[in-house]
């Protein structure tokens, strides 16, 4: 998978291959899909989400750019597997899933494989988790409308939010937005598609 996805494809942060060669990413996949775990595809995971391809996972954290001191906030756990590549390479990772189901699933498994650094909340992630802002990465592992504001409020001065855009599953963008002071600095990646991102008030 690292070789044949992952390197030739251009990912070059070997802090992100070295995780994702050792994680078992079929531990995170559940029923008869475990067996295409590790194929270069979204799987469904249940609950209308699914767990991202090895690809896009490797992409999006190694756009973070993380340091081993690195707060950082995923939003949308989903089968925990971001979580856990998160984890491997941060100081603390604190994760907001809206489905309950999935969050305790994905925790228990997390527990399971030994993870002490993740911090988890149900609850709607579009309005990130403020109480423990600021963070140094924040991660969207749905598709947004829009950047949502209440994110970019709750990146600390050099921060990275990746977040794919749109509002079509059809056509959606990957953006980086790190944050310089007052002012945010965007740049635009490649079209991906994810899962919408679900909010309470949607």
């Amino acid at each position: 998978m690292v070789r044949l996805q992952l390197r030739s494809r251009g990912i070059a942060a070997e802090s992100v291959l070295q995780v994702m060669s050792v994680l078992p990413r079929h531990r995170f996949v559940p029923g008869s899909a475990r067996a295409e775990a590790y194929g270069d595809f979204p799987l469904p995971i249940g609950r209308g989400q699914t767990i991202s391809q090895p690809y896009m996972v490797a992409l999006m954290t190694a756009e973070l750019g993380l340091g081993a001191r690195a707060k950082v906030l995923e939003i949308g756990t989903g089968s925990g597997y971001q979580t856990a590549v998160l984890a491997e390479l941060a100081r603390e990772v604190y994760t907001v899933e809206l489905i309950p189901t999935l969050l305790e699933r994905a925790r228990g498994l997390l527990d399971e494989l030994g993870y002490r650094n993740i911090r988890y909340q149900a609850a709607d992630g579009t309005y990130g988790w403020p109480e423990e802002a600021p963070f140094d990465a924040i991660l969207v592992a749905a598709a947004a409308p829009a950047v949502p504001s209440t994110l970019t409020a709750q990146l600390g001065d050099n921060g990275v939010l990746v977040v794919p855009v749109g509002r079509s599953q059809a056509f959606q963008t990957l953006l980086t937005i790190r944050r310089r002071g007052a002012r945010l600095e965007q740049h635009e990646g490649i079209g991906c598609r994810f899962v919408p991102l679900v909010s309470t008030e949607s």
